[in-house]
């Protein structure tokens, strides 16, 4: 993880924490390159996720280590989520990892798992919000005293002004996750948790990039998620599992998570098949 106050506290004891990545000025290439060789020895895989938000600086600086270990071993994760949503999606993926599903399994299921991922904000502006469109009407309104929006990122933008409609949300069970700004209210628990059938809601601390991704910092962000394991397992086990012909590990989905390359469309590999078997 690129930002330490991205990494949530565990839901359970078995669980495991995170490591920090740090950035090019707070750490040197020799330590940094040093430091992923031991997690690499201790581990075998590395999955770093940052947000797409991250300094150009310190994604060089990731893919410069990859490049300089020359290891297939690192998946480096582009996410883009709010941070409070890049947080929910690492914890996921940190659960995950001690279940029975392979490296490369685990990387892949970052971008199933994204989609099931409502993450939002309550903000008193949009005059400074380029993350989700924005209309000429709702850049209008935010100059009304008083005004406040709603605002979905993902899974589908969308944005409302507070009491003129609702956010569309997940039609499955869900925590809420709520990190609160500058901004005083109680719209987020009162009708967005209610609305969107909310088993529980839980504070946690905002952070420390969500104003700059929101545009102000009277806000206040949401994550609700898939809150029990046994789902998620169940959510992943049900996509088919290929191998990558590339580097030649597991995957889900279109795309390996650890080299990122795509997956051959079927007659491709069908094709290929035919070739080696002659």
């Amino acid at each position: 993880m690129t930002s330490a106050d991205l990494v949530l506290p565990p839901t359970d004891q078995q669980t495991p924490t995170a490591v920090h990545l740090r950035a090019p000025d707070e750490q040197s290439l020799d330590t940094a390159l040093s430091d992923m060789q031991l997690l690499l020895d201790l581990h075998g895989y590395v999955i770093a996720v940052y947000p797409s938000s991250i300094a150009p600086a310190h994604e060089r600086r990731l893919h410069t280590i990859r490049a300089v270990l020359e290891s297939d071993r690192i998946a480096l994760l582009k996410v883009d989520l709010p941070p409070l949503g890049v947080a929910v999606l690492v914890r996921q993926l940190r659960q995950l990892s001690i279940c029975d599903f392979s490296a490369g399994v685990v990387a892949s299921a970052a971008r199933l798992l994204s989609h099931y991922i409502h993450s939002g904000a309550l903000l008193n502006s949009v005059t400074k919000l380029d993350r989700v469109p924005v209309s000429l009407k709702a850049h209008a309104k935010s100059w009304v005293p008083g005004s406040q929006f709603g605002v979905l990122a993902n899974p589908k933008p969308q944005l409302i002004k507070v009491g003129t409609g609702e956010l569309d949300g997940p039609d499955f069970t869900t925590h809420l996750l709520v990190a609160k700004g500058q901004l005083q209210s109680d719209w987020v628990t009162k009708t967005v948790a209610p609305a969107w059938q909310v088993q529980e809601v839980h504070d946690v601390a905002l952070p420390a990039d969500s104003a700059a991704w929101w545009g102000t910092s009277k806000l206040i962000e949401f994550a609700a998620f898939l809150p029990d394991i046994s789902l998620i397992y169940q959510l992943v086990s049900s996509v088919r599992r290929e191998v990558c012909s590339w580097c030649g590990n597991e995957l889900i989905g279109d795309r390996c998570g650890l080299c990122n390359a795509p997956l051959n469309p079927p007659e491709s590999r069908t094709r290929g098949s035919a070739v080696l078997n002659q």
